[in-house]
């Protein structure tokens, strides 16, 4: 299921930072993902709610510092539906 998730997640990031996917990995973060700066944690967000039809609260924003931790959390918000 991870790995449906990342893929999900580097589209998400391919349409909001018009990043390659091939960047997008399991261990990357804002350091080597250009554009992902406040604003744009912000934007991308958004589109991962409408992506993955969850809702996520301001400490779920905090939680995502890096793919793998978006992942994670996406995948327990799917699990928990």
């Amino acid at each position: 299921m991870s790995d449906k998730i990342l893929q999900r997640i580097q589209e998400v990031f391919y349409r909001v930072f018009e990043t390659d996917p091939a960047i997008v990995t399991i261990d990357a973060g804002p350091e080597q993902i250009p554009k992902w700066d406040s604003l744009g944690h912000v934007a991308m967000a958004s589109e991962v709610e409408k992506e993955f039809n969850i809702s996520l609260d301001i400490d779920d924003m905090m939680v995502m510092e890096n793919i793998n931790a978006i992942v994670q959390l996406v995948a327990s918000k799917i699990n928990n539906d």
